[in-house]
């Protein structure tokens, strides 16, 4: 059985952080609205707005959870990855985790990773950093942290 890779973990945790309401409830994180404006808690989970708040060990429960869904999600769709580098099933990892299974199943990210093309699947990349209809700074870096592991 594949695991998720450390590399893949530590990139969710590093673009999607632990967000917590400081102000009034410092040890525990609460639904918020994410830069591509959906309702979020912990690590990026996707949430309903009366979710009730989580703790840090609970987020990176969620967290592993959604990553394992990732990876199978990854391996389903570019099987090839099983015999790559850790990086380059990290990089995909994150990004399916970040955009969902649906966007890597429709893209020509997946048919330049199955194909082998990693060039042109970090080039592919690079295409996703659009939230809400407007360019995002953090999806920008992801990408390029993403597309770094691909070579």
């Amino acid at each position: 059985m594949i695991e998720v890779p450390r590399a893949a973990i530590d990139l969710a945790k590093l673009f999607e952080g632990f967000h917590r309401v400081a102000k009034h409830d410092p040890a525990r994180a609460h639904p918020y609205i994410c830069p591509a404006g959906y309702r979020t808690i912990g690590y990026g989970r996707l949430c309903d707005p009366k979710h009730p708040p989580i703790t840090q060990e609970e987020g990176e429960r969620y967290l592993a959870i959604d990553l394992t869904i990732a990876l199978n999600a990854t391996l389903r769709y570019c099987p090839v990855l099983v015999t790559e580098t850790p990086g380059r099933l990290a990089a995909i990892v994150d990004f399916t985790f970040n955009l969902g299974a649906g966007r890597l199943q429709a893209s020509t990210l997946r048919r330049r990773i199955n194909q082998r093309d990693w060039a042109a699947a970090a080039q592919e990349l690079s295409r996703w950093i659009y939230g809400g209809g407007k360019v995002l700074p953090g999806l920008v870096a992801r990408r390029r942290a993403e597309a770094a592991l691909m070579i």
